[in-house]
């Protein structure tokens, strides 16, 4: 019978399949997933199951995604700024000493990016220290974060941006330096290298999400990733209620202690599952969301492959514009897995940034701006507390110049060609 379901789906599929996108009829999107047959089948599998919760999916995914990521440990979630929070909260644990975050403890990062990767900072009453960004990676500016550091900074948490890894290894050995944690923010760069080595793997904790619009999707979903043993028992607790005990969903007595412990001031053997000694959450994922990762990873590579190939045709494509437009470059010693092509209209353009976007979007090309521009002009952290080092004018520029355009794998050579013609088209009739 199963069998038979899974030839249901591939005649469904055969037959409702997306319709293709087509250039200046159709909406050009900036990100979108691609799903295939495949795709359908595994969710379906799972929900045949039975299982709603984690399965055997979600353990096969952990599985396969740590050793993608060059890392031990893998731990899904519900999404990449779950991940984030769950990265940032480990590390308030009484269980690191001497190491844990409290409050008011200071982590630098960057106010070029997306929120989530600063909310958990505050969020667990922390303070963020923003350092202003490169003009040409977009990435953070080593160099500065030395002006950063006070008697409290206890962490480092940023984001590889759009896909370009940052100088990891210089980011590295500063925290290693003075003794800060490093979280990786992945969620643009799943599959991106730094000198030859996978990015999060430099820190001690990195971040993933499976929202539709990234490297594969689960349609929600995030993980994090570890290498270090204690964070990943720390992590594990803070996901799953706060609870002590790490039995996998579904599973008693791991530990053969669950009836023969002491803990705080509980009644002597009180049930390990029902003990608890983080102020944690739920944040974990269903099997039918892993299953549908477990597709969409089989098909990683020549996802990551074809959004490379895409930004390496429009930066071609677009090399006579240069007078006009500054594109994103590589970090030195970075392999980027691009997540968007960022463009930033330079002075004496004879257009602004908004007129483009504007006249891209009526000719029914997607635009993005590079996040929240710089954070700390949004509303939310008007009255947050924060310290800031310099004028953050690379972060400005940003704002007011950047915006970036889609190189995800379900755009072909008809969709590039046609964006490269209207991005000329709109400088030729406004030069």
């Amino acid at each position: 019978m199963r069998q038979q379901v899974h030839e249901a789906v591939e005649n469904y599929f055969r037959q409702n399949a997306p319709s293709p996108v087509i250039p200046g009829q159709d909406y050009i999107p900036v990100t979108a997933k691609v799903i295939d047959s495949t795709d359908l089948q595994y969710l379906v599998d799972s929900v045949l199951d039975m299982w709603f919760t984690g399965g055997r999916f979600t353990q096969k995914f952990e599985q396969s995604f740590s050793t993608f990521m060059e890392q031990s440990f893998c731990l899904l979630v519900n999404s990449g700024s779950s991940a984030n929070l769950l990265a940032l909260s480990c590390l308030t644990s009484p269980e690191l000493g001497e190491r844990q975050l409290r409050p008011g403890d200071e982590v630098i990062t960057v106010a070029a990016g997306f929120p989530t990767t600063v909310n958990p900072i505050l969020q667990n009453q922390c303070v963020p220290v923003f350092v202003d960004v490169d003009p040409v990676t977009h990435q953070i500016d080593v160099a500065k974060m030395p002006a950063a550091l006070s008697s409290r900074t206890r962490a480092v948490m940023i984001a590889h941006t759009l896909g370009n890894p940052f100088d990891a290894e210089k980011v590295k050995a500063f925290c290693v330096e003075n003794n800060l944690w490093l979280i990786e923010d992945c969620c643009d760069a799943v599959g991106a290298k730094f000198n030859g080595k996978s990015v999060g793997t430099f820190g001690d904790v990195a971040t993933a999400s499976f929202y539709p619009a990234h490297h594969i999707t689960m349609g929600e979903g995030g993980a994090v990733l570890t290498s270090n043993t204690l964070l990943k028992k720390i992590m594990l607790s803070f996901r799953d209620w706060g609870r002590d005990c790490w039995c996998p969903t579904g599973k008693d007595n791991t530990c053969g202690k669950r009836f023969s412990q002491q803990f705080a001031d509980l009644p002597e053997g009180y049930d390990h599952k029902y003990v608890y000694t983080h102020i944690g959450y739920n944040l974990k994922v269903t099997d039918m969301q892993a299953a549908l990762g477990c597709s969409q990873l089989l098909k990683l590579p020549s996802f990551i492959k074809k959004r490379n190939e895409n930004f390496a045709y429009l930066r071609h494509g677009l090399r006579d514009l240069e007078q006009y437009l500054g594109f994103t470059h590589a970090t030195k010693g970075g392999e980027a897995s691009w997540f968007g092509f960022a463009i930033q209209v330079k002075p004496g353009s004879p257009m602004n940034r908004q007129e483009l976007v504007t006249h891209l979007e009526k000719r029914k090309i997607g635009t993005r701006l590079l996040f929240g521009g710089n954070l700390l002009r949004q509303p939310l952290y008007k009255n947050s507390q924060h310290r800031v080092i310099g004028d953050l004018k690379n972060t400005d520029n940003i704002m007011n110049n950047v915006f970036w355009i889609g190189v995800h794998p379900g755009l072909n050579q008809e969709h590039l060609d046609y964006i490269i013609k209207v991005i000329k088209s709109c400088f030729k009739e406004n030069a």
